[in-house]
């Protein structure tokens, strides 16, 4: 608990993710005083901060953080980000212009280039920005990172698979628009790839085998590892037994032939995440850096049909 309460504002209020934000502000003894989203669904805060201001119109929102910043009273100390990926960026400038940090959804960005411009902000501003990068304080990584990120020598053999069934209604909303979104490799992958290269090393080579609206897969070359991948919003890829099982969602990294289990110790990270920038650590502008150039360099790569490298489950796509 902080000895002195901290107020937030968040943005994206209806959103998946964002009851996560909200349960991650009461459980570190903080408080939600205003939120934001353009739809009006968004009685889950009544349970967590009924008492919240709420706005639908980002320049009323932008205008009320401006009031609290010069009156004093319930100054926004921390804007919490859950809006769709493109708004990312204009929702970070919000935050700092009315001096307040900002702890900001994956990716934090979609173009590499636009941290450049994030970095001479906080440099202007003293405000700082975070990206929650919850993968990183799972206990398994953290093992993993432990076990394989001192074999600076040896280079380890990786197979990433995520599916994550969804629904027709993906591709009818943000998520679906790649402009807006940057796809599955930029929705549901970049996770991934922030925790391979965080316990394994920078990239030094990518290779694309399959590329459409549902799903993705490849090879990437980091210092420390070859790493075989596939992701999937597509409830048909999922291996059998995961369907007996009526479960929509399959995770595996399997290390050198061997797997790593990471299925369960998913829902207190953001508690964690939140923790730890309250108490001076968090992950800032250049720990985000190295995903988004990776799914960046993913999205605009051509693909190749036939390669030695790919992953299992591409010859079932194709």
């Amino acid at each position: 608990m902080n000895a002195q309460p901290k107020n937030f504002a968040l943005i994206g209020a209806a959103g998946y993710i964002a009851p996560r934000h909200m349960k991650a502000i009461k459980e570190t003894g903080n408080k939600l005083v205003v939120a934001l989203d353009p739809m009006d669904s968004v009685g889950i805060i009544d349970s967590y901060f009924p008492d919240a201001d709420f706005f639908i119109e980002p320049e009323r929102l932008d205008r009320h953080l401006d009031k609290l910043r010069r009156s004093g009273h319930n100054k926004v100390d921390y804007v919490s980000i859950c809006s769709p990926n493109f708004l990312h960026d204009a929702h970070i400038r919000m935050a700092l212009r009315n001096d307040a940090d900002a702890i900001c959804e994956k990716p934090l960005v979609l173009n590499p280039w636009n941290l450049d411009y994030l970095t001479e902000i906080e440099r202007e501003t003293g405000k700082q920005i975070f990206n929650i990068l919850q993968l990183r304080h799972h206990p398994a990584i953290i093992k993993l990172k432990e076990e394989f990120g001192k074999t600076s020598n040896v280079i380890h053999d990786i197979d990433l698979t995520y599916i994550t069934s969804r629904g027709k209604w993906y591709y009818y909303s943000w998520k679906g628009n790649h402009a807006k979104s940057g796809g599955i490799v930029t929705n549901i992958g970049i996770h991934f790839f922030d925790m391979l290269s965080w316990v394994f090393g920078k990239p030094v080579d990518s290779r694309v085998h399959l590329m459409n609206d549902s799903k993705a897969s490849g090879f990437l070359q980091l210092k420390n590892a070859r790493v075989r991948w596939y992701l999937s919003i597509d409830g048909n890829d999922l291996p059998e037994f995961v369907k007996q099982r009526n479960q929509s969602t399959y995770r595996s990294i399997a290390v050198n032939g061997e797997e790593i289990e990471f299925s369960g110790g998913f829902t207190d990270l953001h508690t964690q995440s939140y923790s730890d920038i309250l108490h001076g650590g968090g992950f800032g502008l250049n720990e985000a850096r190295t995903s988004i150039e990776i799914v960046h360099d993913i999205r605009h790569k051509q693909v190749e049909n036939h390669s030695d490298d790919q992953h299992p489950f591409v010859k079932h796509s194709l």
